[in-house]
């Protein structure tokens, strides 16, 4: 063993740069494959664990305590199927306006109700974790629900119906795993925001032994209610939409990890075993030594897969630190997407994907070294001695006849007869020495390109997504109402809005969006009826199938929508108000989340037109060069005395499609590493098996330059094939991949959205193929041009 350890620690010290190679290979291929995998185990029910740790609740409960006594209450915890209970804690409903700091929405603008309870952040149940700014440290403060709030930390709540028009001001956003309130105060603040003669409800959590469907949780919901005199439960809220909507987020991330997943584990198999093969291959010559001394072909074997296991072995261990120190930041930002889930890497993934890549490194070590321990000595000897073209030479000279190396051989002579510098043509036949080392490298450079294709076109398509689910906001300046806290406004004279927008220099489009308080008969109530006036075809809007409205009489609506009332594009349904009815035709699906009806203004005016008035906002496009700011200060002056306020819009970040934009990035950007050194191993591997006939050309007169052109050109063709094949195979995976997400997030694609890979954008990804090729290719390259002719020619 002392024998044979000296045999491997001596080949592992004698290659330096293959082993290094080797190393840095293993170390991207197990962290590519470990961030990968968490990844993947990341998104996969994300909202039960953050459920379990968080202790959720099921059900919350608000109840009217003039109705039942506390004691009839406290009761209610003891019904069977309960197994857990937290409360009572004060809350209040109220609908507040948006305070003095705040710009969006605007100071004084309505804001949706609201049930804020008085409670720590810690409990017996339901968890809030705070995941910007901080806690309220007393009276004053709020905590509003992550996601669901309407104003920023920093802004304020008035609420100027309530005596001494009380201010609240948002010092955090939290994450409740149950929704249990849409924010939160200190347990004192609740008796300050009740009006005058009535008392706060009393809020209680409840988890249940069975809650895992709709009707459970009403079967739980009736038990409780049942439980307290009639009348005490006056509100009740499930996890339910929680839950949907953390895992329907989560599934969104799943398609493409998998892909890119997929990828990284196919790319890492080639890599590594071309570079664990290739290292073998290269020690023929070494092999037959040993076989001389007296090894046995099983001693050989075992000790080039030594040899392999060291480097791979330290290349796994890096790379299984490395994905876990980045996972921190990635995981961060998907944890926050997914409002859960996990925030490090488990051990059996680091456990399975170290096992997978050694044993990789075992079996492409194992079979050529076996097949060279199985040759005689004197032929290891020869064939070790012997560069590929030689030995195909040699084989067509004795057997006289073409078979796959005689094809070769003429493949090369016939490269060598195009025209051009001979150092060109040199390179373009170098791949057919090894014409099985060469493809396995073309199927890594493959997969690179590949994944950036998938990236970009990702990158292009989330891009466009985003931008349509944000279209509500669109317009590069925004009007609303009101706008310092006063009086509401009741009525807005649109005419006047209209007149001075219109005449406003910069204006070049224009349309604005109100709520309307009309209903869809026989509809659920959870949709919102918007109504247009004016042209939004630049705002944004993205339609799934069909078109927008033209008129009155037309409506589009979101998948939400046409899901939950069984409706498809083409029917017609009837909007009512009143007792006022009239028919509107569905003539588009819209893409968004949300559960919307939109209609043309003039829909209305059968039914009386009525809006809210207060909620109205006009959405400004400019002409290319427009100071969005000073066209805002501008309107402003004129808009002001009616009641509105002009400001520059503002971008939405939407936190999942740039969790996403991240990890597609990272992973691609592995990936083309991996891909790299794929090539710049083979490179290395092909100019150390030819250095004497490198040597042989520089007797000849080859200069540095040429020598670097010849061994760029070696890879150069290799890559532009390469993207021809992978950036097609990207685009397919994109085509599959995206439509996946979509459905996923319960929304359609549009084509726009899919068609992405204009030719602009295609011609650089296929020239990123060769790229790739030539960065990998080029430090072997420089390695060949400052090798001196004696060196060369001594070397073999």
């Amino acid at each position: 063993m002392s024998v044979m350890g000296k045999v491997v620690r001596a080949g592992v010290g004698r290659k330096r740069v293959q082993t290094l190679v080797m190393v840095l290979t293993t170390m991207m291929s197990v962290t590519a494959c470990i961030l990968a995998l968490g990844l993947v185990v990341a998104a996969q029910g994300p909202y039960e664990r953050a459920f379990a740790d968080q202790h959720g609740a099921h059900l919350n409960v608000l109840y009217d305590p003039t109705k039942a006594s506390p004691a009839q209450l406290a009761a209610a915890a003891h019904v069977p199927g309960v197994t857990a209970s937290a409360g009572p804690y004060p809350a209040v409903t109220l609908q507040p306006r948006a305070g003095q700091d705040s710009r969006i929405p605007p100071a004084g603008s309505l804001l949706p109700p609201m049930t804020l309870v008085g409670r720590a952040q810690d409990g017996p149940m339901d968890d809030l974790r705070v995941t910007r700014g901080r806690w309220i440290a007393g009276p004053g403060e709020v905590v509003f629900l992550n996601g669901r709030s309407p104003l920023s930390v920093g802004d304020t709540a008035q609420f100027p119906d309530l005596p001494g028009r009380p201010t609240l001001k948002v010092v955090g956003l939290a994450d409740s795993v149950s929704w249990s309130a849409d924010g939160w105060v200190a347990p004192e603040q609740a008796v300050g925001l009740t009006a005058p003669g009535t008392t706060p409800a009393a809020q209680y959590l409840y988890r249940f032994a069975h809650a895992g469907s709709d009707a459970e949780v009403d079967a739980d919901h009736a038990a409780i209610a049942a439980a307290v005199p009639s009348g005490a439960l006056t509100k009740a809220t499930t996890y339910r939409p929680a839950r949907e909507e953390a895992n329907r987020t989560a599934s969104t991330f799943v398609p493409f990890v998998t892909a890119f997943g997929v990828l990284g584990l196919a790319m890492s198999v080639l890599i590594i075993g071309v570079v664990v093969s290739g290292a073998v291959s290269a020690a023929t010559r070494r092999i037959g030594i040993l076989k001389a001394l007296g090894f046995t072909p099983a001693q050989v074997a075992r000790a080039y897969v030594g040899q392999a296991l060291i480097p791979a072995g330290v290349g796994t261990a890096l790379g299984v630190l490395g994905g876990n120190l980045l996972s921190v930041p990635v995981l961060g930002v998907a944890r926050k997407a997914l409002r859960g889930g996990l925030l490090g890497i488990p051990v059996w993934v680091d456990v399975v994907v170290a096992g997978a890549a050694l044993a990789a490194v075992v079996g492409t070590a194992l079979v050529p070294a076996l097949r060279a321990g199985r040759l005689r000595t004197v032929e290891a000897l020869a064939v070790g001695r012997t560069a590929p073209g030689t030995k195909r030479a040699a084989a067509r000279g004795t057997t006289g006849r073409a078979g796959p190396a005689g094809l070769l051989s003429a493949a090369q002579d016939l490269i060598g007869r195009l025209p051009g510098p001979r150092a060109l043509s040199l390179g373009l036949a170098s791949p057919l020495n090894r014409p099985g080392r060469s493809a396995t490298t073309a199927a890594a450079v493959v997969l690179g390109t590949a994944g950036v294709t998938l990236c970009v076109g990702l990158t292009l398509s989330l891009g466009s997504i985003q931008d349509g689910l944000a279209a509500d906001g669109a317009g590069k300046v925004l009007v609303q109402v009101p706008v310092d806290g006063s009086a509401p406004v009741d009525h807005v004279d649109e005419a006047a809005v209209v007149k001075a927008i219109e005449s406003r220099p910069g204006t070049r489009a224009w349309y604005s969006s109100v709520p309307a308080v009309a209903t869809v008969a026989g509809a659920t109530d959870r949709y919102e009826l918007v109504a247009f006036t004016g042209d939004a075809s630049w705002s944004g809007f993205q339609l799934v199938t069909g078109h927008w409205f033209h008129g009155p009489g037309e409506t589009v609506v979101s998948a939400a929508f046409l899901r939950a009332n069984q409706k498809k594009v083409g029917d017609t349904v009837t909007l009512t108000d009143h007792g006022r009815t009239t028919p509107a035709k569905i003539t588009g699906e819209v893409m968004t989340t949300q559960d919307v009806v939109f209609v043309d203004r003039a829909s209305l005016e059968p039914l009386g037109g009525a809006i809210h008035a207060e909620a109205v906002s006009f959405h400004i496009d400019l002409i290319s060069g427009t100071d969005a700011p000073s066209y805002a200060d501008g309107l402003d002056a004129v808009v002001k005395p009616m009641g509105l306020s002009a400001d520059p819009g503002e971008g939405r970040l939407n936190i999942v499609v740039l969790a996403m934009n991240t990890l597609a990035g990272t992973l691609t950007l592995l990936l083309a590493v991996v891909a790299g050194l794929g090539v710049l191993n083979t490179v290395l591997l092909d100019t150390r098996e030819r250095v004497h006939d490198l040597g042989v050309f520089k007797a000849l007169g080859m200069s540095p330059r040429q020598t670097v052109g010849m061994v760029l050109t070696s890879v150069g063709g290799s890559g532009l094939v390469a993207g021809l094949i992978g950036v097609p195979i990207g685009i397919g995976v994109h085509h599959l991949v995206m439509p996946a997400m979509a459905r996923a997030a319960g929304i359609g694609v549009p084509d726009a959205d899919l068609t992405v890979f204009a030719p602009s954008v295609v011609g650089p990804l296929i020239c990123g193929g060769v790229a790739l090729a030539l960065l990998g290719a080029l430090l072997p390259a420089t390695w060949a041009a400052r090798t001196r002719t004696v060196t060369a020619l001594r070397t073999e």
